[in-house]
Order: structure tokens, then sequence, then C-alpha cells
């Protein structure tokens, strides 16, 4: 019980700090490919590390942080929370981030993926959450050039899916918005796992680069069990002619979010900003 408190506190005084739209279902209908009834996700707040956990996930939908700067459009990240495709850790790694993210200025748009173990599921909807984010560019304040995704552990799986997979066509159009792209304009993989599944730990075959990939940033640990799964992708992409930036510490481990006392959580913030504005700029001038 007390854990739960001070996940609610937490989640209060998060909302403070932004303007808060609530929950977007993704799908009007029925959810492509998805055989179990829409529900309300199972919420787990009982654990003793005080990260909240959302599994069962079978109506996805994003949860809408708008940056209060005041201005009529600013950029925009998809968030995508980790946990081995079997759960989100929606604290800490969407709240949290989405609440950093609108202290640098950009919108964040928390993804509820499908789980447990709809890869296929997943990668739908993170599609459909960028074509209904430039849907509603003008209603959310944002700059529909200017939405990009970033995930961490598995959810970093997923954001270098749909930065690869984009003009994959995964499902069938269900309304005006999947005219849209789904291309993210930039990409943030933090800690992220599955990418070196291929022969010998290479690059996962389903993640051949044949497409416009947009500007990756990676950063994981030495340390980290999935550690490869950052210099494999940093590998293909330099070798496929697309520009990443990679920081790789020698520890940290895995599944640290934003949580101080870790020192790759504290390092990886002030990287992603500077790399942020940066990447940013450089669409502005386009």
């Amino acid at each position: 019980m007390k854990y739960f408190f001070i996940i609610l506190f937490s989640i209060l005084i998060s909302h403070c700090c932004a303007q808060n739209k609530g929950l977007y279902n993704l799908w009007p209908d029925k959810v492509p490919g998805e055989t179990s009834l829409k529900k309300e996700p199972v919420v787990d707040t009982t654990r003793k590390d005080g990260v909240l956990r959302y599994s069962e996930i079978t109506n996805p939908a994003i949860e809408v942080w708008l940056t209060p700067t005041g201005k009529e459009s600013n950029p925009a990240v998809v968030v995508c929370p980790g946990g081995a495709y079997s759960y989100i850790a929606y604290s800490k790694e969407g709240t949290e981030i989405a609440e950093w993210l609108n202290k640098c200025g950009i919108n964040a748009f928390i993804l509820q993926y499908r789980v447990p173990q709809k890869q296929n599921g997943a990668l739908q909807d993170a599609q459909r959450a960028l074509r209904v984010i430039r849907s509603k560019a003008s209603e959310w304040k944002t700059d529909p050039d200017k939405v990009g995704i970033m995930g961490f552990s598995a959810g970093g799986s997923l954001s270098a899916r749909i930065s690869i997979l984009h003009y994959k066509e995964t499902y069938k159009p269900v309304d005006s918005k999947d005219s849209l792209s789904c291309r993210p304009d930039y990409t943030m993989l933090i800690y992220p796992a599955y990418l070196d599944q291929g022969e010998n730990r290479t690059l996962t075959p389903e993640l051949k680069i044949n497409g416009n990939v947009p500007p990756v940033f990676i950063f994981q640990t030495s340390d980290d069990t999935y550690g490869n799964s950052a210099l494999v992708m940093a590998g293909a992409l330099r070798d496929a002619g697309f520009h990443s930036e990679l920081h790789y510490l020698s520890e940290g481990g895995h599944g640290y979010g934003l949580r101080s006392g870790n020192v790759a959580a504290e390092t990886w913030p002030l990287l992603a900003e500077k790399w942020l504005n940066k990447t940013i700029a450089s669409l502005t001038k386009k």
C-alpha cells in the first residue's frame, strides 16, 4: 500500500508540470490481428521498487503529455517503455520519461502497446500511433514534421523496428489517418534489447535496412546483458550509410530509466537532450 501512494503522488506531481490530455485509443473498432476483447490493462502497483507495470494490453492507446511551452507547434516523441514484450514498465520508462521530455520542451506520447508477446501487434500499434499524432497535430500543438520515437529495452527494440520497417504495411487502413507517414523523424534507443538475434549475434534478420532510416541516438553499457544490441545496430546503420550516435559506458547495467544513483541513468539524459536539440534544429533548417 505504501508503494501505491508513492506512485500515485509522483504521478500527480508530474501531471502538474505538464498538460496531460489523458488517453487516446488508437483503434476505433477492432484491433487488427487481436483475438482478445478490448479491456483495461492489468496494473501492478505492488512492486517493492515502486515501478508501475501494465500487462495484458488489448486496447492499445497513447497517453498524451503536452509540454507547457505556450507554443502552438512543438516537437514530439513517442515513448515506448520496456518489459520484455511481456509487460510495460509504465512509470520508470513511461511517465517519468514523459515528464523529462516536457521539461525539454517536447510533447510526449506514451505508447501502451500490446503485450504479452505480441510483437507484430506492437509494431502495428507503433505505426498507428505515429499516424494518429500527425493527424491531430494542430489539436495537440505538435509539429507533424518533428515526431520522433524512443524506447527502453524491449521498447528500444520496437523503436528500432518501426524506424527501419516504417515502409512495411502491417495492417489494412482503417481510416484517413492511415494515409499519413509512420516514419519517425528521429529515434532514441536507450539500453535496447533483441537487436542481435541473427546468426552469431548479428543484426536481427527482421531488421534488414533497405529504407530511409531516421537519425538514431543509441545509449548502452558494456555490463548490460543486452549490450551487444547497441553495437550491432550502430554497425549496421554505419554500413548502410545512415547516421547514428552511439554512447557506450563501462557500467550501469540494464533497466535504470532516470533513477538517480546510477551513472548511466544520470548520463544518458544529458547526452540525449543535446542530441535532440541538434537533430530537431537540423530538421528546422530543411
